[in-house]
């Protein structure tokens, strides 16, 4: 069983707050927008990181990290991008291989909106954790926090800083 912190849009900010979550995992994954490696520094000292680049990170962030990061943790195959779209309306870039080959488990970043959805269609889970960062249009920051455990995801919760 593996526990798992899923955070996103991060656009350069890391304090103690999250940072109390990170030292709660197992796992940290980071679904892009990194803004300074400042932020993947400081979690990677704690806990192992994945992580993918977005669209605001530099050429640092881009040869550190990649676009698309696909493994298998615990029995789930998961699949973490920045910008994937959501069920049924998935990002060009991604879409025949999500049809072709989906994950269980597909998670991307982007909208600063939290969601977590299925699709049937295509039999994976969606999850997008929202923000985490200080910059953006959301109210709310936010981060996901699950385990995995064989094939299963359970003990999902939302982690909200206002």
């Amino acid at each position: 069983m593996k526990k798992i912190l899923l955070l996103s849009d991060t656009h350069s900010h890391i304090d103690d707050a999250i940072l109390k979550y990170v030292k709660q995992a197992d796992e940290v994954w980071h679904a892009g927008d990194i803004g300074s490696l400042n932020v993947t520094d400081s979690i990677k000292k704690l806990k192992p990181l994945r992580a993918v680049y977005g669209n605001i990170d530099d050429a640092k962030a881009r040869t550190e990290f990649p676009l698309h990061n696909r493994f298998v943790c615990e029995n789930v195959d998961v699949w973490i991008t920045h910008i994937g779209g959501y069920p049924p309306k998935y990002n060009n870039l991604v879409r025949d291989e999500l049809q072709s080959n989906p994950p269980d488990l597909f998670i991307t970043g982007h909208s600063h909106i939290l969601k977590v959805m299925p699709d049937k269609k295509l039999n994976l889970l969606h999850m997008n954790p929202g923000a985490v960062g200080k910059h953006g249009f959301h109210k709310v920051r936010t981060m996901l926090r699950f385990k995995i455990d064989g094939k299963k995801i359970e003990d999902l919760e939302v982690i909200e800083f206002q």
